[in-house]
């Protein structure tokens, strides 16, 4: 068996595989490398078997989605820590070492991920995780690096440690016993905050979570799905919802969710008013199907309650993102946080 399993998750990735598979073969020595495909209908499979033999491959025979899809391919892969890999990513020589030596000092962390750069804007970081990530105090995530949509220039100023709540699935380590003790990703999600639904579980669990700083790839980003495509506003609102009923305590809940209403039917009246009619349906279709789908989660919600012994964690902040990034223009984390001291400690 592997110490570590790096996994990567393809759907019409070829291009991307052809650009980036190089790198990752040979810069994470010691390492099994696993490409799962979605079913693909180009050329990935001829390239993986042509130009990488030595890359083991997972073939599904339909398209499960990133969350089912990554979940079934680790069931057919044994190792101690699994590496969630984006086919998108630029990985550099021993990107893989300062990871596992941090994890394998501290066996209470169940995962973490590199710092996160913009493959396209080097010297900044990428939207989709920068330097690790928060949850606000209505549900809406948020990183070191990046807050809504701005995303600031690596200065060095989150190389430090400090306790998070969800590490980005672009390029995600994550034991494997506690991935699996935790339920793993949930495939229902489909795509988009399920990285963020497993981090919340494993960090109420009592486990650690953290960016490794000394470790730094580049993401491509929305290689699957365009920024303001109407199916990706869809499954964000929709996901966001789904993640919040599984995990929020009792007590937030409800208060949470009555004001979700008010702000969603803003953001969709906001996509109204900007013409992009796709993402103001998208939001509703969201809520519609979340309530649809709700019942399904009843049991998941009971069991993650009742396995906490965070709750609530201390990286969902007790801030609200909206309110400091438009109405006190705030917008960066440091200035947010600037006297924070519950999410400044060091782990």
């Amino acid at each position: 068996m592997h110490r570590i399993a790096v996994v990567i998750l393809n759907w019409n990735g070829e291009k991307m595989l052809r650009e980036f598979l190089p790198d990752v073969v040979r810069c994470s020595q010691g390492a099994e490398i696993v490409v799962a495909d979605n079913a693909s209908t180009d050329a990935s499979l001829q390239l993986l078997e042509q130009e990488f033999p030595m890359v083991r491959r997972i073939v599904f025979d339909r398209n499960h989605g990133f969350a089912q899809g990554y979940h079934l391919a680790l069931q057919q892969v044994e190792s101690k820590y699994y590496v969630l890999l984006n086919n998108d990513v630029q990985v550099e020589q021993d990107w893989l070492r300062p990871m596992l030596e941090y994890m394998e000092a501290h066996p209470d962390t169940a995962a973490c991920q590199p710092k996160l750069r913009c493959h396209w804007n080097r010297s900044h970081f990428e939207y989709a995780g920068a330097c690790g990530g928060y949850i606000d105090a209505l549900g809406y995530p948020y990183c070191r690096g990046r807050v809504m949509g701005t995303v600031e220039e690596d200065r060095g100023q989150y190389d430090e440690h400090a306790p998070l709540l969800w590490a980005t699935g672009a390029a995600l380590m994550v034991r494997s016993d506690a991935y699996w003790q935790a339920g793993g990703l949930d495939g229902r999600f489909f795509a988009h905050q399920e990285e963020i639904d497993l981090c919340w579980r494993l960090r109420s669990r009592g486990y650690g979570i953290a960016c490794i700083a000394q470790s730094t790839v580049w993401h491509v980003g929305g290689g699957t799905l365009p920024k303001d495509s109407p199916y990706k506003t869809y499954l964000n609102f929709r996901n966001n919802l789904l993640l919040l009923y599984k995990n929020l305590p009792a007590g937030r809940l409800d208060s949470v969710m009555r004001i979700r209403f008010w702000l969603d039917a803003l953001a969709s009246v906001q996509f109204l008013l900007t013409g992009k009619w796709g993402s103001f349906l998208s939001v509703w279709r969201a809520r519609r199907d979340f309530f649809r789908m709700r019942p399904q989660f009843a049991a998941d919600r009971e069991r993650n309650l009742r396995e906490a012994v965070l709750s609530p964690v201390p990286e969902q902040t007790d801030v609200s993102i909206l309110w400091q990034y438009y109405a006190r223009g705030r917008k960066t984390f440091a200035d947010i946080h600037q006297t924070k001291n519950d999410i400044k400690q060091h782990i």
